[in-house]
Formats: structure tokens, C-alpha cells, sequence
């Protein structure tokens, strides 16, 4: 439906483009060197200086406002209940494709907002420990949809997430290993009276799941104080998906351990067709029906050009 002329559609978001965005961080010191953001940055992801400055290091301060905000929050909420509760720990929740570079984001924001004062302990967590492992996704016929929401053991995500929520010193996650692509049986991440926790993943925006069995469905987002949505254009992603695979050839499958090490051996053309039917069949699928639909849930979409770049910032209406 067309808008009248003159008429400004509404939105429950506010659009801002790189260049007002930017001026954010005109008084803003970058803490990060060099040879750190390289350290951070993904394969085949865009990030330099520049990046960081213009784009991260607002979005790092804004975050942190929002963590001062529910600090003063629970301490107005302790004075009227005339009880003292601690405060528990920020969660901050990152979804976005395969290959749109929200690892990226999520491990340049636990630098950032690290260097706050008011956030020193900053802890990551990524939902991929939470995958059934591969022999139980074999049992049940998901291999073919590994990443999927079903794929995930969704309560133990939960009642990860609520335990950080309820104030609990120590909380244990499985962990997951991209070399054997499976959770290590014997290891743990461990989440240790944090400050600020972030919990990156592909469908942490996902609603609830309402079923016979569920008599008091919950969503993780329940529990998130903020959520990114790290956005782009399909195509785009397709091709970073695949030029990723390319690397990866001589990178990570290189190694005999790793479950992909069958395509190291690839030629370009066979690794661009493999990496190609991989996206169409799982990973396009995923985000067409299951990741994406839940961009308008966040509270702030980062929206990147073609070449990995932030082009706009959408940040919902308080």
C-alpha cells in the first residue's frame, strides 16, 4: 500500500544511516589497536579501524547506557519493595545467517564493552554448545538439518539462559567444537558471575513454542535486556557463505580432524558447487523460514552493504 504524499510512514524503528550514525563516536577514544580487530575479525568479514570506530564503538556506549539504565532500575525497584535484590547479569542476544558475520559482531562487542568501566566482565556464549549432538541428530533423521530450531535442545538453552536471569554464580554450558562439528563430551563453558553475558546464534529471537507438552511456554528473548539483528541481503550472503567455504579449504578442513576435511581436496569449481548446494538446501532455508522472520523481534538491526560493511542502524522506538 502506497503512502499519501506527505504522509511519513510510521515505524517502530529509527533509521539512521552509517554517516549519522557515525558521529556517535566523534568524542568516543577507539581501544582497540590494529593487530586486535584483526584478531576479531571472521573470515572474509570486512573490519578495520574504521569499522570499529564508526560503527561498534557507538553501539558498544549505547549498550552500556542500557546496562546503567536497568542498574538504576533495580535499585528504584529495591527502594519501593524496601528489599535489596542484586542485580543480575545483562544479556545482550545476537541472531543473524549463517555467514553474515554475527560471530564477528558479538566477539568485537565483548572487547568493546569490556574497556567500559561500568562492564569489565564480559562473557560470550554461542547457542552452537546447545546443538543435539551429531549421533543424536542422526537418531533423529536431522542431520540434513543441523542449525534448524529443532536441531537445538531447546530447554537446556532455556534453562541456561533463565539460570544467568536468576542470578546463579556459576552456570555451565555444553561445548561445541567447528573442527569435529560436534559438542566435545567432556568439556564445558563456564559462565561466572558476569557482568554483561552474550548469547550469539541463529534463532535466539525465535518465539515460543507452544505445544501440548509446554504448559508455560517461555522464549529465550524473555530473558535478553537487548537483541541485535545482524542483517543483509540474501544474495550477498549466499556469496560470502561460499567464498567462506573456499577459504576454509585451506584453513579449518585442512585439518585431518575436522569433519569437512573431505573437501579440502576440492577444486574451485567443485568447492563453489558443493558450498553452493549447501547454502540452497540447508542454510537459505533456514534463514528464509526460520532466522528472518524474527529480525523485526530485535531491538537494533545492523543492516550491511555488499561488502560486509554496516550501511544502517535501525534502533527500536523506546
Amino acid at each position: 500500500m502506497s503512502t499519501a504524499p506527505g504522509i511519513h510512514r510510521l515505524s517502530p524503528f529509527v533509521e539512521l544511516d552509517r554517516l549519522t550514525w557515525s558521529r556517535l563516536s566523534d568524542e568516543i577514544e577507539l581501544p582497540l589497536d590494529e593487530a586486535e580487530i584483526e584478531s576479531l575479525r571472521g573470515l572474509g568479514d570486512h573490519l578495520d579501524a574504521d569499522e570499529v570506530r564508526e560503527v561498534y564503538l557507538p553501539l558498544s556506549r549505547l549498550l552500556t547506557l542500557y546496562d546503567t539504565a536497568a542498574t538504576a532500575l533495580n535499585n528504584s525497584t529495591n527502594q519501593f519493595l524496601g528489599q535489596e535484590h542484586a542485580r543480575t547479569p545483562f544479556v545482550i542476544a545476537i541472531a543473524g545467517s549463517v555467514a553474515a558475520g554475527k560471530s564477528t559482531t558479538a566477539r568485537l562487542l565483548r572487547e568493546l564493552m569490556a574497556r567500559w568501566p561500568s562492564t569489565p566482565n564480559v562473557q560470550l556464549v554461542t547457542t552452537d554448545g546447545f546443538l543435539h549432538p551429531n549421533a543424536e541428530l542422526e537418531r533423529r533423521g536431522l542431520m540434513h538439518r543441523k542449525g534448524f530450531p529443532e536441531s537445538y535442545d531447546r530447554r537446556a538453552l532455556l534453562r541456561f539462559v533463565a539460570e544467568i536471569k536468576s542470578g546463579a554464580l556459576e552456570v555451565r554450558a555444553p561445548k561445541y567444537s567447528h573442527v569435529t562439528y560436534d559438542i566435545l563430551p567432556d568439556e564445558e563453558v563456564v559462565v561466572t558471575a558476569p557482568d554483561v553475558v552474550i548469547i550469539e546464534g541463529l534463532n535466539v529471537l525465535a518465539p515460543a513454542k507452544i505445544g501440548p507438552d509446554d504448559r508455560a511456554a517461555l522464549a529465550l528473548s524473555d530473558f535478553f535486556d537487548v537483541s541485535i539483528y545482524v542483517d543483509a541481503r540474501t544474495q550477498d550472503i549466499e556469496r560470502w557463505y561460499v567464498e567462506r567455504f573456499q577459504q576454509l579449504r585451506h584453513g579449518a578442513f585442512a585439518d585431518p580432524d575436522s569433519y569437512f576435511h573431505r573437501y579440502a581436496s576440492l577444486s574451485d569449481e567443485e568447492a563453489e558447487e558443493v558450498a553452493t548446494d549447501i547454502w540452497r538446501r540447508i542454510n537459505e532455508p533456514n534463514l528464509v523460514r526460520n532466522v528472518r522472520p524474527t529480525r523485526g523481534r530485535a531491538q537494533l538491526i545492523l543492516s550491511k552493504d555488499s561488502d560486509h560493511s554496516i550501511r544502517r542502524v535501525l534502533l527500536r522506538k523506546n
